[in-house]
């Protein structure tokens, strides 16, 4: 529970995956107002550290903090109130001008941006490539693995998307479980089970995804996903500590902690800041 409350600094985050919820547990560990909106039926692959697997299971926990499915807009101050993220499916953005939030962060890394603007909010912070700070967003915040991970850029871009999934105890392409077929998939084993080499992890129609070498299966997209052919559907980790499937990444929370500076940072809610303390000062004498 946070010690303190920026209550006026509402923040929307657009997109419930492993990345952003790394950025949803910072914000709201902090005292932050987070709101989380979602796709109908969104590809999460760690879903059991995605807050947006609320979509799913009307509510999930991730190391404490609780996400719960608002299936109206009504819904989300009495499950802040509660002291849990609200989650609400808004695939077209409606919810910006409803919830109307000082911070705005696009975390759906799509390496593109379709529609973020400057004007949807007095910050806009953009996760990863595809961006330009300046330009469609004031701030981008790198989400590569290296040097600059979770470094603040006020002026230009992320580094590019190399498409190459970080490397972990030698395997890098291999450990990345993709569709070779196009439908829906049929679990056979479940997130953090430990599997052999060649055991069968899900069924795509007659297809039967096996796992390429030793490790645990650290993430798998939901059934009710429609996957198509080399979409990435699962994850398989050779190391053997279980516990890493269900606890948020260091990058996932080295980008928490850039966008909470970038936050704190940001000349723009400074105000937001200084009138809050001014109003819990005065309340209090």
């Amino acid at each position: 529970m946070a010690l303190v409350s920026f209550s006026r600094v509402r923040v929307l985050i657009r997109g419930g995956g492993d990345l952003a919820t790394g950025v949803a547990f910072r914000l709201h560990r902090a005292g932050f107002p987070v709101l989380v909106t979602e796709l109908p039926a969104p590809s999460l692959v760690r879903r059991l550290v995605s807050f947006g697997e609320a979509v799913f299971s009307n509510q999930i926990t991730v190391e404490g903090v609780t996400a719960r499915l608002a299936a109206d807009p009504s819904d989300i101050e009495s499950h802040r109130l509660a002291g849990e993220i609200p989650v609400v499916i808004d695939p077209d953005g409606h919810m910006i001008d409803h919830y109307e939030p000082a911070v705005l962060i696009d975390a759906r890394m799509l390496k593109s941006n379709p529609d973020t603007n400057l004007n949807d909010a007095p910050l806009v912070i953009a996760l990863g490539p595809g961006y330009t700070a300046g330009t469609d967003c004031h701030v981008v915040v790198e989400t590569n693995r290296g040097h600059d991970l979770g470094r603040v850029i006020w002026s230009g871009t992320a580094e590019p998307d190399t498409g190459e999934p970080g490397v972990v105890d030698g395997r890098g392409q291999s450990r990345v479980l993709r569709a070779p077929v196009s439908g829906h998939i049929k679990p056979l084993v479940e997130i953090g089970d430990a599997l052999e080499a060649g055991q069968a992890i899900a069924g795509i129609g007659e297809y039967v995804l096996t796992a390429p070498f030793k490790g645990i299966l650290r993430g798998l997209i939901h059934e009710r996903v429609p996957v198509q052919i080399g979409m990435k559907i699962g994850d398989l980790d050779p190391r053997t500590r279980r516990q890493n499937c269900f606890t948020i990444s260091d990058k996932s929370l080295a980008i928490g902690g850039g966008v909470l500076e970038a936050v704190l940072s940001a000349p723009q809610i400074r105000p937001l800041l200084l009138s809050q303390n001014l109003h819990e000062a005065a309340t209090s004498l």
